[in-house]
């Protein structure tokens, strides 16, 4: 039997922490290694009990989210921890200076379990969790400060056809949505996407929406 996914739940809370806590610990696959109720707390309790996952809130006393993600999976962690970023959607500016500082998902408070356990083994893969539509208002809505200040690269090594499925991802499409608007099996997609990461040397979907915005290929 493989392990189970060992997950660090992080909310200032009580009773939100607690339902967290009940949800994950009910699943056969999934383990609370820890939980905490401050960013800082969370750092300190990753780095002794090496969790896969951090599922982490934005707004905390002490050190919020966005610093503690910045401190467990931003860019030069020597040992980067996953994180899932939960969070009320009227916090949307918060979850993109978390999704910046290294988070790779989010998904919304109110979301049903199955969402949230779904969320946590998808991060826990190494992949990114999107929700569609949140990250076209998102990414959106802050696209001018996404893009840097100089001029955009035009040698971007990728071919036609993976630039378009760049842009679509950009758009905050998933693979199903890609597949179906390219006329191709998600088998392809996940082939294109794996490829796309691999060429300009990025970790996740995030990175990828981020790069697609930089570099002029989404407006």
């Amino acid at each position: 039997m493989t392990a189970p996914i060992r997950v660090l739940v992080c909310d200032d809370q009580v009773l939100i922490r607690t339902g967290l806590v009940t949800i994950i610990d009910a699943q056969p696959d999934l383990e609370v290694a820890g939980e905490c109720g401050d960013g800082q707390a969370a750092v300190d309790l990753a780095g002794r009990l090496r969790p896969d996952v951090v599922v982490m809130d934005v707004r905390m006393p002490v050190l919020d989210g966005i610093e503690a993600t910045r401190l467990l999976a931003g860019a030069g962690v020597p040992h980067p921890v996953k994180v899932l970023v939960v969070t009320t959607f009227n916090l949307d500016e918060y979850v993109y200076e978390a999704l910046r500082a290294g988070a790779s998902g989010f998904l919304l408070k109110d979301a049903p379990p199955a969402q949230l356990l779904h969320g946590i083994r998808t991060v826990a893969t190494g992949a990114a969790l999107l929700d569609p539509e949140v990250t076209r208002k998102l990414v959106g809505r802050y696209a001018t400060r996404i893009r840097p200040a100089e001029d955009p690269r035009h040698d971007i090594p990728l071919t036609p056809r993976e630039l378009e499925v760049l842009r679509l991802i950009a758009d905050g499409l998933s693979n199903s949505e890609i597949a179906a608007a390219l006329v191709i099996s998600q088998e392809t997609v996940k082939t294109f996407v794996s490829r796309i990461l691999a060429k300009l040397g990025l970790r996740d979907r995030v990175q990828a929406v981020v790069y697609a915005y930089r570099q002029g290929l989404a407006t």
